[in-house]
């Protein structure tokens, strides 16, 4: 029996935005109408596109753009877009606005979380390491100096081979114990971090390939280049994560604090001064050279659902000296700000709204409609006729985008329960008189209103 093999490539589930692949602009920063699985919206594409220059030149951290537009004008779809253009290694943090609503901690602290996990932290490390084959293991061994029988290792001696030379080094007890632990033997390659003293076997040595006809060991080739290697590690970590590991009480060795280390991690806030240590030892680290702040984006979906403490601790926080790139979305008008008895466009006081850049998206025409929903039958892996695709975007013409993009998949199955393998015109009718979308729903209601309880 022949076993397929299967893709390494990771697979992703289908989600809302799967399809967005970039901001699709040209080299001249324009977008172009159909790009990168983003369609119309050519304006709000530009503005964002000039906000990714500004972040990758590093001249925007602490600045703040606002995504504000009705319901279903791809929003999200651009930030989204905007953090696939920044690539990888720049943080891109997504939260919602209720996100803040804790019992445990206080909103403030949960902003300012993600504020941290923002902004990351480039550490590049000089590390030494010893590398080759063992031709030589011998631990050296003396009395035990408490007494008894027993005897110690006090040093052990090991030979690295390599194709440029060997070399004998003499090492610590510890290291022995490592070596155990990998259960090294002569003739296995082997690297050791001087700084750390870790150990890592990397396989059996090839020139040992031939000793059995059939072994699972893995054989690697003799290492390359001189025993002593000097390598540069560059390590991506984000304030967060430093505040995290240093939080942690680093209990003693008495019952009580393994006792409470054993009882359930409660989530606790990081203190202000534990933020401002690490601070001081980031910037140490960046004036060194050692390190290199790299200020990633914060994107705050549905802000109006922040309430007037936390957008007075964005005004303080937008200003701090290491912060990231916001990037606020709303889809309210003119509304109260949360907390406050304050009318306000999109629910924002009008102190933090003087502070950003605001990027509009506009509601998609018919012909953009009838493309993005042809953009995410592909995408699902459906086929769907022409007639079909033109009764889809009148439904969202009349109805919403939203609406008309989820009534593709109940299409679908109609399709296949009728036995057709796409989709046709009859299937979305069918589709569409089965399920309500909200402005009917609401219709519905105010037409039957006495019969529903108030």
């Amino acid at each position: 029996k022949i076993e397929e093999v299967k893709s390494t490539t990771k697979t992703e589930r289908i989600a809302s935005h799967s399809h967005v692949k970039g901001l699709g602009l040209n080299d001249a920063g324009e977008a172009d109408p159909i790009a990168a699985g983003l369609i119309g919206q050519e304006k709000a594409r530009e503005a964002a596109g000039i906000a990714v220059d500004l972040i990758k030149s590093k001249k925007m951290a602490g600045r703040a753009v606002l995504f504000a537009g009705a319901p279903g004008t791809g929003k999200t779809a651009i930030a989204l877009g905007m953090a696939k253009e920044l690539g990888p290694k720049v943080p891109f943090v997504p939260m919602v606005g209720s996100e803040v609503y804790s019992s445990e901690v206080k909103k403030v602290e949960i902003l300012m979380e993600n504020f941290r996990r923002a902004i990351g932290l480039r550490i590049k490390e000089n590390k030494e390491v010893y590398e080759g084959e063992v031709i030589e293991l011998t631990p050296e061994e003396t009395e035990n100096p408490l007494g008894g029988y027993g005897k110690t290792v006090a040093h052990v001696i090991i030979g690295l081979k390599t194709t440029k030379g060997t070399k004998q080094l003499k090492l610590d007890p510890s290291i022995y114990e490592a070596l155990q632990k990998e259960k090294v033997s002569v003739g296995d390659v082997i690297y050791i971090e001087a700084n750390s003293g870790a150990v890592k076997r990397v396989g059996r040595s090839d020139s040992y390939a031939t000793e059995f006809d059939l072994e699972a060991e893995e054989y690697v080739p003799l290492p390359k280049g001189d025993v002593h290697k000097k390598k540069e590690v560059v390590q991506d970590v984000s304030l967060h994560d430093l505040d995290v590991a240093n939080a942690r009480p680093q209990g003693g060795q008495d019952i009580f604090s393994l006792m409470n280390q054993m009882s359930k991690p409660r989530k606790t806030e990081i203190t202000e001064k534990l933020r401002s240590e690490i601070n001081k030892v980031v910037s140490k680290y960046i004036d060194q050279g050692v390190a290199e702040l790299v200020p990633g984006v914060l994107f705050v979906d549905e802000v109006h659902m922040l309430d007037l403490e936390c957008f007075t601790y964005l005004n303080r926080a937008l200003e701090s000296p290491l912060s990231p790139i916001v990037v606020f979305a709303t889809n309210r008008g003119m509304c109260t700000v949360r907390g406050a008895d304050i009318v306000s466009p999109h629910g924002i006081p009008v102190d933090l709204l003087d502070r950003l850049l605001i990027i509009r998206t506009c509601p998609y025409t018919i012909e953009e409609m009838a493309q993005i929903i042809a953009l995410r039958a592909k995408t699902e892996g459906l086929e769907i006729e022409a007639e079909a695709l033109v009764a889809l975007s009148s439904i969202g013409d009349r109805a919403t985008l939203r609406f008309a993009v989820q009534l593709l998949t109940p299409a679908s199955i109609i399709g296949k329960t009728n036995g057709r393998s796409n989709i046709v015109l009859a299937d979305v009718h069918e589709a569409d008189e089965l399920f309500y979308d909200a402005k009917s729903s609401a219709k519905l209601l105010a037409d039957n209103a006495d019969k529903y309880i108030h």
